[in-house]
């Protein structure tokens, strides 16, 4: 494993700084950012996080006629290696909010604007999967909600 994450860290030097921004939020290690970073390439070319979210297959489904509209369960479309890993990574958010282990490794020499998005992100998506868990809504449905955020 370390050959391969060495190997890697060659490679993405050119993406470096988008790799550590996402680095430093929560559930997202270095081979979760650098997927995210070679998948998706630039952030830019999307208008919106609701474009990137469709883009990733994080958006419900839609039965509209006239004018009813009913959402159903997340798509099956989309890039299905993104859509598994910020799943994935999304688990982590139903921990309390704190800064410590990798995560403050990783915090290390980043500017503090970027610390202060991070922890108020981590604040935010732990509110919002302690809100739908108690809602006793399925764990599944909660951690989709809070990977699409």
């Amino acid at each position: 494993m370390k050959s391969t994450t060495k190997f890697i860290s060659l490679d993405v030097s050119k993406e470096k700084i988008s790799v550590a921004i996402l680095q430093s939020l929560r559930g997202i290690g270095f081979l979760t950012a650098v997927t995210l970073v070679s998948e998706i390439g630039s952030f830019a070319r999307f208008a919106s996080p609701s474009k990137l979210m469709a883009y990733l297959g994080l958006v419900p489904c839609e039965h509209s006629s006239g004018a009813s509209t009913k959402r159903g369960s997340i798509t099956k479309t989309g890039n299905w290696r993104l859509h598994l890993t910020l799943i994935e990574s999304a688990w982590s958010y139903r921990h309390r909010p704190a800064i410590k282990g990798d995560l403050a490794i990783r915090l290390e020499g980043l500017s503090e604007d970027v610390q202060q998005i991070s922890w108020k992100a981590q604040n935010r998506l732990h509110a919002k999967c302690r809100l739908i868990f108690g809602k006793h809504k399925h764990p599944n449905v909660a951690i989709a909600a809070v990977g699409r955020d």
